[in-house]
């Protein structure tokens, strides 16, 4: 079976979430009899075809990009074509130029859409967008949302509930390189001292200067890895201050990350707006059993991260309340170790990647057969 996934960025021209879960989608897929083609846009077509483990990546032009939406005119030709050949095409929403594409293509494939997250930060032209998203995800066969706690949350899912249904974004622990002792060694030397720990790009809905002001009040190191558009001004607020203990490490290679996650005491994860639809870190973190510390936003943060079972959860945006998180981590070491233990068991029941892949292919082929 052939299945086209269609959304505006994907690797290597880009790394975010979105790509990140169709990688997963193409790979989990694949094991059980589906063939993966993905199309996005690119400033660099011209490099266009490329298999990545096991699948195509195929590009279309980037002319432009307005309110963090590309557009191109290449990709309504590229788009027909592929659709032609693929036996379900498999959006990933939101991008509104991806709605007009599936009208004006044509195209009477069977469709799911995984639905990442609402539009948030662009509410602005929401009005005037509303009307074609309603039409599109009305048209399509299955709405996917990733968490039960984002299907609850959202007043367009609801509009939809019919015909949506969950399946959490899972992860392959194979995929992720095991720490070797030089990485365990750069570790100890950088964070000297028992540590919490975030990973993650910096952006505005991760509530890391909300961590940053609650630092004065925690008792130990906090490491942040990562980078991105708020990079410097985060590091300016710590400076101004003088959270000494905020340690910035900047981009750092997956076998030191997994180093981190393997070392620290546990994993913070901020995010105070539901920009943050489901937090593939906390996932990863799952995966290496280390208790979680999350806001509660209604999103599928609270989903992988459960209250009390797998870690704490506290109000957005209240940085005496993340500080009194992070210091029952330093003072309870026997609690932390069984939240720990409860995340690793509960990523290993809901967020391997066979999981998710086994979910899809059963959507597909229901489809499929539905359409036959």
């Amino acid at each position: 079976m052939k299945v086209l996934h269609f959304f505006k960025t994907y690797w290597p021209d880009s790394f975010g979430g979105v790509e990140r879960t169709i990688h997963a989608i193409a790979q989990s897929t694949a094991r059980h009899g589906i063939e993966t083609e993905v199309l996005s846009l690119s400033r660099t077509p011209e490099e266009a075809t490329q298999r990545l483990d096991g699948h195509l990546a195929r590009k279309a032009s980037l002319d432009f990009e307005l309110a963090s939406t590309g557009f191109s005119r290449d990709v309504f030709r590229k788009f027909k074509a592929l659709s032609g050949k693929a036996d379900l095409i498999h959006y990933h929403f939101p991008w509104p130029l991806m709605d007009v594409v599936h009208f004006q293509s044509g195209h009477r494939k069977p469709t799911v859409v995984t639905y990442h997250s609402d539009i948030v930060k662009q509410r602005l032209i929401l009005p005037f967008y509303r009307p074609l998203m309603m039409r599109f995800l009305g048209d399509v066969d299955a709405i996917v949302a990733t968490s039960p706690n984002y299907l609850e949350s959202s007043p367009v899912l609801r509009a939809f509930r019919a015909k949506s249904k969950v399946i959490p974004i899972g992860i392959d622990e194979d995929a992720y390189p095991a720490p070797t002792e030089a990485d365990n060694d750069w570790c100890r030397s950088t964070v000297a001292e028992p540590f919490v720990l975030f990973v993650g790009v910096l952006r505005y809905y991760k509530g890391l200067d909300i961590l940053i002001q609650a630092a004065d009040q925690v008792r130990c190191k906090i490491v942040i890895a990562g980078s991105g558009p708020i990079e410097r001004q985060l590091k300016l607020q710590a400076k101004t201050l003088r959270r000494n203990n905020v340690i910035f490490l900047g981009e750092i290679a997956e076998p030191r990350k997994m180093a981190l996650l393997r070392n620290c005491l546990g994993f913070v994860f901020p995010s105070n707006q539901r920009s943050e639809a489901y937090g593939l870190s906390l996932v990863e973190a799952a995966m290496c059993g280390k208790p979680m510390i999350s806001c509660e936003i209604g999103t599928g943060t609270s989903y992988v991260n459960e209250a009390d079972k797998t870690g704490l959860i506290v109000p957005p945006s209240d940085p005496d309340r993340l500080a009194e998180a992070i210091n029952r981590f330093v003072d309870s070491p026997v609690e932390t170790a069984n939240w720990g233990r409860a995340a690793r068991d509960r990523y290993v029941r809901l967020f391997t990647a066979d999981r998710m892949g086994k979910s899809y292919a059963e959507l597909y082929y229901q489809l499929d057969s539905r359409q036959r």
